[in-house]
């Protein structure tokens, strides 16, 4: 069982500064690595304070100088706002940065208010991924490439700076289509999925769909490697819990809000917080998620993994206002305590097998 941070590299008002904020994403991720956790994922968003990282592959040549031996990982590069060319070329100025340690996380995106300022229609995302699917795979396979689609034209290319991996990094594909899922699957690259902050029936039900996803591609998912993205937080602390939940039921109310087109500002950047339709209260986010003791964190985290049988946790670190001396606190304890707990009791229940 693998670990990673995901890093969202949220601002939740104007006493957080962008420099403070990215400079927590940073910390964490060198922190991680100190841990033993085996990646740092990074998000991208643009243009309000739902997510501060504009690109992940940045981010990844900037914490690789930083860092020796964890993996860094986009999550998700949003294919659909990028030149294809260009986004080739700075995968392989990453990998080769970060001497082979990139895992590469393509999506379709979500947010219109992104894709507008863009000047991309949304309603284009789904076709627009799939013509970049197809490019990604030609240009980091082959040293020329061409590429003649609907919405993408692309003359012969050569692409100078060549990944490290090859013929390419791990691809990690997050998607709600089933179909797009399905040809991650049958291209043997891996996924990435969430059960945002529901609790078990909402994993039971995540890992029939992914059944049923592999199944029609003459799959096993038990032979498919996916990711888990999860909030958790181990502490005796009650406050410390409480404000863990307060910040990822901020997060969710962001993200709902932009993609559900009900975001709201009174200055054209910081989203206003409102509960929408799917809001929780912060006791049923604490009955749904691995949240409390570090025993009720390890013991939850156990049965949500025997429903999903992911191959990677990765577990969100930095939401809304957070304290970072606290989180890297939790961080230090996850490496020292949850994470060898986890893996020791899947160790010996292999054995057992």
């Amino acid at each position: 069982m693998e670990f990673g941070v995901f890093i969202l590299a949220q601002q939740r008002g104007y006493h957080q500064s962008s420099q403070q904020v990215i400079g927590n994403a940073v910390e964490q991720t060198v922190a991680a690595e100190a841990a033993g956790f085996d990646a740092a994922w990074y998000a991208e968003h643009h243009f309000n304070n739902y997510s501060l990282c504009p690109s992940p592959l940045m981010m990844v040549a900037h914490c690789a100088g930083l860092t020796k031996t964890i993996r860094l990982g986009s999550a998700v590069c949003v294919l659909p706002l990028y030149h294809p060319s260009r986004l080739l070329a700075e995968i392989g100025f990453a990998d080769t940065v970060s001497n082979g340690r990139l895992d590469l996380g393509i999506g379709s995106g979500y947010q219109e208010f992104e894709f507008e300022r863009f000047g991309v229609e949304l309603k284009n995302s789904h076709a627009l991924f799939a013509e970049f699917y197809d490019v990604l795979h030609a240009g980091l396979r082959d040293r020329i490439f061409s590429y003649d689609g609907k919405h993408l034209k692309i003359p012969p290319t050569a692409i100078s700076v060549r990944t490290v991996q090859t013929p390419m990094p791990p691809v990690w594909v997050t998607s709600g289509h089933a179909e797009t899922l399905g040809r991650a699957v049958r291209d043997n690259h891996n996924l990435f999925v969430t059960a945002l902050l529901n609790g078990l029936d909402a994993i039971k039900s995540l890992r029939g769909k992914l059944v049923t996803i592999a199944d029609k591609e003459g799959r096993s998912i038990d032979d498919v490697r996916f990711g888990f993205l999860r909030c958790g937080y181990a502490s005796d602390n009650e406050s410390e819990i409480m404000s863990y939940l307060d910040n990822a039921r901020f997060q969710r109310r962001l993200s709902e809000s932009l993609k559900f087109r009900r975001a709201q500002s009174d200055d054209g950047y910081l989203i206003k917080e409102e509960a929408g339709p799917n809001d929780m209260s912060l006791e049923t986010m604490r009955a749904n998620l691995p949240v409390g003791s570090v025993n009720q964190v390890i013991d939850r985290l156990l049965e949500e993994i025997s429903i999903l049988k992911p191959s990677h946790i990765a577990l969100q670190t930095q939401l809304g206002d957070f304290d970072q001396v606290t989180m890297l606190r939790q961080i230090e304890l996850w490496g020292t305590r949850i994470i060898p707990a986890v893996r020791k009791a899947l160790g010996e229940k292999a054995r057992a097998a």
